[in-house]
């Protein structure tokens, strides 16, 4: 099996999902998604991004690598009564049947940066865009003190090393990587803008609770705590991670969870 596709269908990130919703939707409102727009969610999940668009009008394509979470997005869709919305599978670095010029408006929030070939991701996303069009990327922002970026940061340290050959999916949230990547796929450097962006996590939980679906259902997680253990230092990255979780939380009550994770927020614009 392709191994990205394991990974994101590893776990049930659906759980985690749950607890972004909120801040999918602000962020859909923050970068103007319009009623009438055709829309690109690529890396989609369960549409955590993808339903707040299509809620605002616009005709919205949801693809990502993952069966269970297309399945889970075409759900959700239907229980919200979107007929304007459509899940599939596919590859961010292939995106075959996906003809050029399509998108008034690619989007890709933590999604495309996980996929393999990152050249191939940028030039995939311009191919598809309309002359004129936007694309918008969230990415996690490598060696960040927030959240997201210290999961990753904590868990790599116990996973063994990856392949020759592998690019840190963390480099979409260096700009300059970003601009250079743009650039091969033919983009000028004053068509990208990038700027730090937040996004909230929310759940009615304590942290210990909320770090649990972490370790029980996101995948990368998941594959440290079980390299960790067969080194007998599961105990140590759980205590880690935990520390890590309380100490972000910034709610007041100590029965919910409120942790904000800073991301590099790109905008392109494809010459028309």
């Amino acid at each position: 099996m392709n191994a990205n596709k394991q990974l994101w269908e590893k776990g049930d990130f659906t759980k985690l999902a749950d607890c972004m919703r909120q801040s999918g939707d602000e962020l859909v409102e923050r970068i103007g998604v319009a009623a009438g727009e055709q829309v690109l969610d690529l890396g989609c999940g369960d549409g955590t991004t993808a339903l707040p668009a299509a809620t605002r009008g616009a005709d919205v394509t949801g693809v990502d690598i993952a069966a269970n979470l297309v399945a889970a997005g075409q759900g959700r869709a239907q229980a919200a009564g979107l007929n304007n919305i459509t899940f599939e599978e596919g590859d961010a670095s292939d995106l075959a049947g996906i003809a050029d010029d399509r998108f008034d408006r690619v989007v890709s929030v933590f999604g495309a940066m996980f996929a393999p070939r990152p050249d191939d991701v940028a030039r995939e996303m311009v191919r598809v865009t309309k002359p004129g069009g936007t694309i918008v990327m969230g990415n996690w922002i490598p060696g960040d003190p927030t959240l997201v970026a210290q999961i990753l940061k904590t868990s790599a340290a116990y996973t063994p090393p990856p392949p020759e050959g592998f690019v840190s999916p963390m480099l979409w949230g260096n700009e300059d990587k970003v601009r250079e990547r743009f650039a091969a796929a033919g983009i000028p450097d004053d068509h990208v803008a990038c700027e730090r962006d937040i996004f909230t996590f929310r759940r009615d939980c304590p942290p210990g609770d909320f770090l649990d679906l972490f370790l029980n259902f996101y995948g990368l997680t998941m594959n440290a705590v079980e390299a960790a253990d067969r080194e007998g230092k599961g105990e140590a990255l759980r205590a880690e991670l935990s520390f890590l979780f309380d100490s972000q939380n910034v709610s007041s009550d100590p029965s919910t969870t409120e942790i904000p994770a800073a991301f590099l927020r790109v905008t392109v614009k494809k010459p028309g």
